[in-house]
């Protein structure tokens, strides 16, 4: 029988009155039963983060940082058992959800490092102008207030960290919502972060339903929303609480552009390899994985061959098995309307070089060319293992093809080019620019999100950090500088 798992309210476990269970995307088994927080329950966790917002911040940077640093040796510990977990509840093959358990590692492990150099204050004299003489400001950050975080499915441990880590490290409390679909790796965190020392109050992880949420998103004393999912939702949350922070990841169109410079068989090769194990990984279910690659004239004739042989090797099947690149997809709905898009595209021209069937939850990785401007596929995100694949003259019009979108979180460019490649970051109208490989690299220290509907503000330890806290001016007066 699957074991029942309590939530974590005010850094202590918890259970409600009503359950529901998760189940795996691949073969439908029962991996764990969740308690669901009362209306009361939540209450109590929004109640303790407020009353433990001064206590925590002024919580020393020491206590804060080894309990970050704990977390992180403790996911070293049990990679193993973690990254089963995330399989199981979510469908992602076991290799890519060890790689999940490694960068959570990091990104705790980055978070006790800023937690340490955190907020020292920037001096600024200001006797550069005569009123300011024997004048100097010091500048340090502070809390906005209590953080709700809101994570999504598709990296149920390493988005779940992004939003509480850096929270921990800045000293600001946080009510983390997993999601509903896989809320099991979200509360393990829950079980590491509750071997430490910090101030009960300072952190709750709470399965609630999404119906409940928008009193949560409405509630006063959570000036702070950190969401990361889809355009729809997130903009709507924003929407519904305007004088609120918000920052937003939406997700993507990701386009991979290979210019006419990446000529080689042995660049075409790996351009080919990199493109079908980073439009299929996590089953296309990543904000920044290839959608779309958009290829000189020069160079497509050769690299077409090679992308749709690169993707029919792609092994499918059981996500628990080491040899799986490409699992299910979170559920058979999210199946069905990729499976409905890519209908849509071929019944309005798009031909199908590889893939294009639906076994349940599972679609095959597929490869589109032909696909008409206007198709939903062409337009949205995916979130499935599909690409399509275009033909364009010159760098100018790849450039232009990839701002042909509403979304603008990362692109790749494939050039060896120097001047291409500061081109292209002056050009392109995204978050971030990958050079020599597809857009689905990300280091999780550094700042990641997006232009236009991509979202606003940024992921990435130290900058998430600056979008829960705001900067506050002491003015020494009568120094002798």
């Amino acid at each position: 029988m699957a074991a029942t798992h309590a939530f974590w309210l005010a850094g202590r476990q918890a259970t409600g009155e009503a359950s529901f269970d998760v189940t795996s995307p691949w073969d439908g088994r029962v991996v764990g039963t969740v308690s669901v927080p009362t209306d009361a329950q939540v209450e109590e966790a929004v109640a303790a983060a407020y009353a433990v917002r001064d206590e925590f911040a002024a919580t020393p940077a020491h206590v804060r940082a080894a309990a970050l640093d704990h977390v992180s040796r403790r996911l070293v510990e049990r990679t193993e058992d973690i990254a089963q977990l995330i399989s199981a509840e979510n469908g992602k093959p076991i290799k890519w959800a060890r790689g999940e358990v490694g960068r959570a590692v990091s990104v705790f492990r980055f978070a006790a490092e800023e937690a340490r150099r955190f907020n020292g204050g920037e001096g600024q004299r200001l006797d550069t102008d005569a009123g300011g003489q024997g004048r100097l400001a010091l500048t340090r950050r502070f809390p906005k207030g209590v953080v709700l975080g809101i994570a999504p499915f598709n990296f149920p441990l390493n988005l779940c960290a992004h939003k509480i880590a850096p929270a921990i490290a800045a000293g600001v409390p946080i009510v983390l919502k997993p999601a509903p679909a896989t809320p099991l790796s979200g509360l393990l965190i829950g079980e590491l972060l509750a071997e430490t020392e910090l101030p009960a109050g300072s952190w709750s992880i709470l399965p609630v339903p999404n119906d409940r949420m928008p009193a949560l998103v409405r509630d006063e004393r959570l000036p702070v929303i950190s969401f990361t999912g889809s355009e729809k939702v997130g903009y709507a949350i924003m929407d519904s609480v305007p004088r609120k922070h918000c920052t937003l990841e939406l997700g993507g169109n990701g386009a991979a552009v290979v210019l006419a410079d990446w000529a080689s068989d042995e660049d075409l090769d790996r351009a080919a390899q990199r493109i079908a194990a980073f439009s299929n990984y996590q089953g296309g279910q990543s904000c920044i994985s290839v959608q779309r690659v958009i290829a000189d004239a020069s160079v497509h004739d050769r690299l077409l061959p090679r992308i749709v042989a690169a993707v029919e090797a792609q092994v499918t099947g059981d996500p628990a098995d080491d040899a799986t690149d490409v699992g299910p997809l979170v559920s058979q709905d999210a199946a069905e309307r990729v499976e409905a898009w890519v209908q849509e595209a071929v019944e309005a021209g798009a031909t199908v070089l590889a893939g294009g069937k639906r076994d349940g939850a599972s679609y095959a990785p597929t490869v589109l060319v032909d696909v008409p401007a206007e198709a939903t596929i062409a337009r949205e995100e995916v979130f499935g293992p599909v690409l399509t694949v275009t033909k364009v003259d010159g760098e100018a019009a790849a450039f232009a093809a990839v701002n042909d979108s509403k979304y603008g979180l990362q692109a790749g460019v494939f050039t060896r080019d120097l001047q291409a490649a500061f081109r292209a970051h002056r050009a392109l109208e995204v978050g971030g620019v990958v050079i020599g490989d597809v857009p689905s690299y990300r280091a999780d220290q550094m700042p990641y999100g997006g232009a236009k509907q991509s979202g606003v503000g940024r992921e990435g330890v130290r900058f998430a950090m600056d979008d829960y806290t705001y900067e506050r001016v002491m003015v020494l007066t009568g120094l002798a500088l």
